[in-house]
């Protein structure tokens, strides 16, 4: 992979969509949440007002600007309310987008996910934290893996389950992924897999990215794309690379920064 900083104006030539993944890219790491019988309370991280900006001027330059999560949709919308008119969302792993006021459902996986949701939510643990609250897929928050979850779901031969260190998330295979939320949503813009960069760290990022014409990864370790970005420093990763897209454009020198954004700043760990 190429660093961030090799990234030219001739590479993205054809980009007309950027994707940008959401924990660990534009905000750090990590969900608070706490469930109590029939009460859960989460925190919900808002987007630095720095990055509120740069996808401002990224709109600005005539790049559509597209955030592919697992969150579910009302978290988002509260994450992202200041920039909503510039932004579409593509929530809980490509099952769905809202843009522009409007829902394009992506799936249907009801009848996929009714049964083993009553068993999962039966489960008794220490380490289960709680459900966060989704429309399409299960995401269940724990303080380590859980293996009485993986057998659970396991038994069920169509769906899948990913963990990320920090919770579980439980859809249908091959029909919901990042992937599968890409390609009919740019179906929709009237775009090829040509026109699209993709941002993202993580286990269920990588289809993401192997759907994107340009994909960037900014945790070596969980996936590979064609270029890099530091996952810890000063800056976010979205930072880095929307600073290098708009230097691009603007044609302005690469600041030191950016030349070694990881030997240049002591960023705290997240």
């Amino acid at each position: 992979m190429k660093p961030i900083e090799e990234l030219t104006k001739q590479d993205i030539k054809n980009i007309k969509l950027i994707v940008f993944d959401v924990d660990g890219v534009l905000v750090s790491r990590g969900t608070k949440i706490k469930q109590v019988g029939n009460k859960t309370t989460f925190e919900t991280k808002k987007v630095a007002k720095t990055q509120i900006e740069q996808i401002k001027k990224l709109n600005q330059l005539g790049y559509k600007i597209n955030i592919a999560s697992g969150r579910g949709l009302y978290m988002l919308q509260n994450m992202f309310r200041e920039i909503l008119p510039f932004v579409s969302l593509t929530y809980e792993n490509g099952s769905a987008t809202w843009f522009g006021g409007k829902l394009y459902q992506h799936v249907n996986s009801f009848n996929e996910i009714k049964k083993v949701q009553i068993e999962l939510q039966k489960l008794k643990n220490k380490n289960i934290k709680g459900f966060e609250p989704k429309e399409f897929i299960i995401t269940i928050h724990c303080k380590k893996r859980v293996k009485q979850i993986e057998n659970i779901v396991n038994k069920y031969k169509r769906l899948y389950w990913i963990w990320n260190d920090e919770a579980y998330d439980v859809g249908v295979k091959k029909i919901q992924t990042k992937a599968v939320g890409l390609r009919k949503f740019i179906s929709v813009l009237k775009l090829n897999k040509k026109n699209v960069l993709a941002l993202g760290d993580n286990y269920n990022d990588k289809e993401l990215l192997n759907q994107a014409g340009i994909g960037v990864s900014a945790d070596a370790s969980r996936l590979k794309g064609n270029f890099s970005v530091p996952l810890k420093g000063r800056y976010l990763p979205a930072d880095l690379l929307m600073q290098r897209i708009i230097q691009i454009n603007s044609k302005s020198k690469i600041p030191k920064s950016l030349k070694n954004p990881i030997a240049s700043n002591e960023r705290t760990k997240r």
